[in-house]
């Protein structure tokens, strides 16, 4: 039930980056503008966070305007932890997509804590270069960027060979970009790491089936309580394959005590 409801806000989160630039273009609509990088409602704007703060520290000003478009977002990822990743994200829905094509497996792994290095290397980049490449260069933004430029000019961007790129990283693992090397991802990770709604495991209920760890797309162990880690993006797949009613999104927030039966196997 929870992956019908992430198809559907998908479907229409991708269907919303056609739609604005043909209305921006034909119509001449304008009250609502931009992609999910800088998305314009009337006179509210809506940042991305990363984008956000690089531009703070690239040009060291506190914009106010600026300060009030990450609010909605901030707050999003403070309550719901990096749901935009899994339910809105452009990339994640190519990438669910291309699953059809390929069954993508786990080839060559990086080390988890890659995601971060990523986003300091990124952040660090941007204040040397004194400019925010996240902001030309960030897959989910071109996404929305390819788009526009076709409706408005027929053409596309060489830029566009990132997304694919991304696409193609899945033949090395399993959303191989949001899993070691998406610098949005692990700034939301971090954000959402204290998140109010978050899938809890229940040891009591569960039968350590691991069916859940087989379908996490991050290729977390939910059996083990990974549900409750930073990565975790609350896409509620390992919640909808869970017949023991042993995974639930809760409004609690995530529990960091591992489960009973991971303690012993670390006990020995």
């Amino acid at each position: 039930m929870i992956t019908r409801w992430r198809h559907i806000t998908q479907i229409v989160a991708m269907a919303l980056l056609v739609i604005i630039p043909v209305v921006n273009y034909y119509w001449r609509f304008t009250f609502v503008q931009g992609w999910y990088q800088s998305l314009a409602i009337g006179p509210v704007w809506i940042v991305s966070p990363l984008e956000g703060l690089e531009s703070i520290l690239v040009t060291r000003h506190l914009y106010w305007p600026l300060l009030g478009g990450l609010i909605v977002p901030v707050l999003a990822a403070l309550i719901f932890g990096r749901v935009f990743c899994s339910w809105v994200c452009p990339i994640n829905t190519l990438q669910q997509w291309s699953d059809k094509l390929w069954r993508p497996r786990d080839r060559w792994l990086l080390p988890k804590a890659m995601l971060w290095c990523v986003l300091v290397a990124e952040l660090v980049t941007a204040l040397i270069l004194g400019s925010p490449l996240w902001v030309f260069l960030s897959p989910p933004g071109l996404v929305g960027r390819e788009i526009m430029t076709f409706i408005f000019f027929r053409t596309l961007a060489w830029e566009g060979l990132v997304v694919v790129l991304v696409l193609l990283a899945n033949l090395l693992a399993r959303r191989y970009f949001c899993r070691f090397l998406c610098p949005l991802g692990a700034l939301l990770a971090l954000m959402g790491a204290k998140r109010r709604w978050a899938i809890v495991l229940n040891s009591s209920t569960c039968t350590g089936c691991r069916r859940c760890d087989r379908v996490c797309p991050l290729g977390l162990q939910p059996s083990m309580g990974e549900s409750s880690s930073l990565v975790c993006w609350n896409c509620g797949q390992c919640s909808d394959v869970c017949s023991e009613d042993g995974l639930n999104f809760t409004w609690n927030g995530p529990q960091r005590k591992a489960p009973d039966r991971l303690i012993k196997l670390e006990s020995k």
